[in-house]
């Protein structure tokens, strides 16, 4: 008959068929563990076999005693074993001492006598030097000036106020972890030392000017060199030891060849540096101190005003020292013409004389009569007079006048200039028309040939 089957009564599996159960007993519980444990490692004995009163204790002992070492030898494994994540080292120490450093996955410790340290090398961390940054929390956030820190003087004895923002991360966790109590004040005070001896060796306008990107780079490679050469351990070897001990030991820096670095003496397996690496240093703000700024903005102004006068007056050099060049070379040229020109005219004159005098020294009378002609043929020739002989003419004279008169006006027109009037204004004697020139020139050329004749 089923159990929910009318007349079968009420015996439901799940609630116990309506009986009243309390609680287990405890002892119960422990026993029946115990029994079961005992068979499984053939550790009871049959009551058949004489003993049977003692045997079922011991073998609850001894299984209660396995129960117990498997769950602490579980407990110890489950705490022996520690995983380092990706980024990060994991640092063993065996009762305090290190032992070695770990790389990311799972790995296992002798507890509790290791100990590990895990160390997160990818994470940049940041450090303020100069100034504090105020109001994190909130939207604006202001910055706090720290004097102690941001004045520094400079080679030419002035104080400008300097500041900066060091990146750096953990590139040694074990000498992060042992050579210094604490790596990041030694960090600020090395940073703010190799800060301090690179500005006193610059000029207050290098530093507030083109040096910014010297001075940051400059900054950086000290730092990293004082950190990475970091004696651990010095200060203490100098505190331990008397004045007398320390003159008769060899000292702490060996003494190098030129051009070596000094190998540094330092007790015990530790190695040199803090375990830091930085990575960028960036100059917030160089600017003089408060209290002289109005001053120093004044004297920025002048010199960008001295500046900008001298480049104008470059300028204005560039523009007219080009011109006065050009013109002095085209003087010069002229100069050079009127030169070339005036000396082949009188060098053309002295051979015209030449040829006078050899003509005039073979006919002197015929040379001096065709000079008198041609010389009043060059005068008559620039003048508007007519001259008649009336007594050799007939009574009736054509004149052609406009004909007559058309030389002097070329000659008016080529050697003057017209009065406003319309009347031609007068040529001085001294300076002969081209034209004229040229006639008198045919004229003395026909004359020659008629005396060849």
């Amino acid at each position: 008959m089923a159990w929910n089957e009318p007349g079968g009564g009420n015996r439901d599996p799940w609630s116990g068929g309506g009986r009243d159960q309390g609680p287990p007993d405890l002892d119960e519980v422990i026993r029946k563990l115990s029994d079961k444990f005992g068979a499984l490692l053939g550790s009871r004995r049959g009551g058949a076999s004489g003993g049977g009163g003692a045997g079922p204790s011991g073998s609850g002992l001894a299984g209660i005693g396995l129960v117990v070492g498997l769950i602490a030898l579980i407990g110890w494994l489950i705490a022996s074993i520690y995983i380092v994540d990706e980024g990060t080292r994991g640092v063993v120490l065996r009762f305090g001492k290190y032992l070695k450093t770990t790389l990311p996955g799972p790995h296992l410790r002798i507890f509790p006598i290791d100990r590990v340290e895990i160390v997160n090398i990818e994470q940049r961390r940041f450090r303020e030097i100069g100034y504090r940054s105020t109001g994190a929390n909130n939207r604006q956030q202001g910055v706090r000036s720290m004097p102690k820190e941001a004045l520094m003087l400079t080679q030419d004895e002035n104080i400008v106020d300097v500041r900066l923002a060091v990146q750096y991360q953990i590139k040694d966790p074990r000498a992060y972890l042992f050579n210094v109590l604490d790596p990041e004040s030694v960090l600020v005070h090395v940073v703010e030392s190799a800060t301090r001896e690179t500005i006193g060796k610059s000029t207050m306008d290098f530093v507030l000017t083109e040096g910014r990107s010297d001075i940051v780079a400059s900054i950086k490679a000290l730092s990293q060199r004082v950190l990475d050469n970091y004696p651990p351990g010095a200060l203490q070897l100098a505190g331990e030891r008397g004045a007398v001990q320390k003159a008769a030991e060899p000292p702490l820096i060996k003494s190098a060849p030129q051009g070596e670095k000094p190998d540094l003496q330092v007790s015990g397996d530790s190695s040199k540096g803090i375990g830091l690496q930085i990575i960028t240093v960036v100059l917030q703000d160089a600017q003089p101190p408060e209290e002289v700024q109005d001053a120093f903005a004044d004297a920025i102004k002048a010199r960008e005003d001295e500046q900008r006068l001298k480049n104008e007056a470059e300028a204005y050099a560039n523009e007219v020292i080009p011109r006065a060049r050009g013109q002095a070379a085209r003087r010069l040229q002229e100069a050079s013409a009127y030169k070339d020109q005036t000396i082949a005219q009188a060098q053309g004159e002295a051979n015209r004389f030449d040829q006078l005098l050899t003509a005039y020294r073979k006919a002197p009378e015929v040379t001096r009569d065709r000079l008198y002609l041609e010389t009043l043929e060059t005068v008559l020739s620039r003048t508007s007079k007519v001259l008649l002989d009336a007594q050799g003419s007939n009574n009736l004279l054509y004149l052609p006048l406009d004909r007559l008169l058309k030389p002097g006006e070329a000659g008016v027109n080529a050697g003057g200039v017209a009065a406003p009037g319309g009347t031609p204004a007068e040529t001085p004697a001294s300076v002969p028309s081209v034209e004229g020139g040229a006639a008198a020139t045919r004229l003395r050329d026909l004359n020659r040939g008629r005396e060849v004749r």
